[in-house]
């Protein structure tokens, strides 16, 4: 006991306290507290929770998808991310509510508890998944498992259609060792139809999530396996806007460049400008189109056929030039040569042999009735001054009829290779007509059978 001095003026007060008052109670557990330590008192985690172990345990299972976070045509792998749901009964984890203050649902530890061993057959990475450490239990027993997932898993895609396709990708789930029976907590066409959770705004457009059920016997043993079909279709828009639209435009303006005239030579310019800047192009968007290492996408080949015809355009339009090249070069040799040989000639001749020509040249003009102009070119030994300005004339003209004559040659043969750039221009329009046609058709059949409804 303590004693205790109370001093009251003018009386003095002694009293005396019990030491056990003064000792405070200890607080009593939590109704939570106390129900966790019962439940997990005598639990194993690594014992399926059934009293007879011949009953399997029966995992519901339900799944929502989220978003589709990556698509890899070359590894052939796809990262979705899920909403996961198992729901399961622990005949081990019961009470009654009235003895914790009327709790009905507590939640424990994951690695406290049985978790049921199911796996998804596809998955072949680690994704980046956050750790949800808890699962709700209620006092029936029932567990719940909430927890967002990222799986990264194999599918089988087909890029051949790009970007018009679609893909089929699959979510199987299945026991790895316990002896489960699996079950969807949803209905069927409640879980195909549910896309209000699904991120929209992306590159892919969920259409559907079927599933079915049935049971594999591997060694002697059943094991009862969920599919899930996820059925993803990609939007075209941003890839013809990129790589389609701007390749049209390249080879309407190469079609166009026909109409510039072969000998102004600015076409092979032009058209080597086009083939460079849709090389430029090209190598841009590499990235773009999606690497396949099982079948190249039609889109593909839609590129390295119009390369191919733009290569086709230049060197038809180089053969063209070449020869309207090599017309005006052998016209103006010829025509250079004659002038020369008119000039040149006269000169190394004597001034007798001009005078005696000239002569005869007279002298003939006078027996015939109508002159001969070649011989009138000829020197005569006169030395006359009239003599001389008639040879020149003659010449001059002599010269001039040359050169009309080759001037109708040269014509001639550059209305003949207008006439050959014309037949090549319609063979090169006819062929890009089949290959239009062609890729139209392809494309149709394949858009059909991408975007029909299942």
């Amino acid at each position: 006991c303590y004693l205790c001095y109370f001093q009251v003026s003018p009386v003095l007060f002694l009293v005396f306290i019990p030491q056990a008052e003064l000792v405070p109670e200890k607080p009593k557990r939590s109704a939570l507290n106390q129900l966790t330590r019962l439940l997990l008192r005598k639990y194993n985690c690594g014992v399926r929770p059934v009293q007879n172990w011949t009953k399997p345990t029966t995992i519901y299972i339900d799944l929502i998808i989220k978003s589709v976070l990556d698509v890899d045509g070359q590894t052939q792998k796809v990262t979705t991310s899920i909403w996961y749901r198992q729901i399961w009964n622990d005949e081990f984890l019961v009470w009654d509510p009235e003895e914790f203050d009327g709790i009905t649902e507590i939640s424990l530890s994951s690695d406290a508890i049985w978790v049921p061993d199911v796996i998804i057959s596809e998955f072949v990475d680690v994704g980046k998944s956050p750790v949800i450490p808890y699962v709700y239990v209620n006092c029936s027993g029932t567990v719940k498992n909430y927890k967002p997932i990222q799986v990264v898993s194999a599918c089988h895609l087909e890029m051949y259609a790009f970007p018009f396709d679609k893909q089929n990708c699959t979510l199987t789930f299945r026991s790895w060792l316990h002896s489960v029976d699996l079950a969807l907590w949803r209905p069927v066409e409640e879980i195909a139809n549910d896309t209000r959770e699904f991120m929209n705004d992306g590159e892919w457009e969920l259409l559907s999530v079927p599933s079915h059920y049935w049971t594999l016997n591997l060694e002697d043993r059943d094991y009862a396996q969920i599919q899930f079909n996820v059925l993803i279709r990609r939007r075209p828009l941003l890839y013809v806007v990129s790589l389609l639209i701007p390749s049209i435009f390249f080879m309407v303006v190469d079609v166009t460049s026909f109409y510039l005239p072969p000998n102004s030579g600015t076409r092979i310019t032009f058209k080597t400008s086009i083939l460079l800047g849709f090389t430029v192009i090209r190598v841009n968007l590499m990235d773009e189109i999606p690497a396949t290492a099982i079948k190249t996408p039609l889109i593909g080949v839609f590129f390295a056929v119009c390369m191919a015809l733009l290569v086709l355009s230049l060197a038809m339009s180089i053969f063209v030039v070449k020869l309207l090249h090599y017309s005006e070069k052998e016209v103006k040799e010829m025509s250079m040569s004659a002038c020369l040989l008119d000039k040149y000639g006269s000169m190394d001749q004597s001034f007798i042999e001009s005078a005696f020509t000239s002569m005869k040249t007279l002298d003939d003009m006078e027996q015939s009735e109508e002159p001969d102009l070649f011989s009138l070119t000829e020197v005569s030994n006169n030395d006359s001054p009239l003599e001389k300005i008639l040879q020149e004339v003659v010449s001059l003209r002599l010269y001039l009829q040359e050169e009309d004559n080759e001037g109708s040659s040269q014509s001639y043969w550059v209305e003949l290779c207008l006439k050959v750039d014309k037949l090549l221009f319609c063979v090169y329009l006819l062929i890009m007509l089949i290959y239009v046609m062609t890729l139209l058709l392809l494309w149709e059949i394949l858009h059909y059978k991408y975007t029909r409804p299942e």
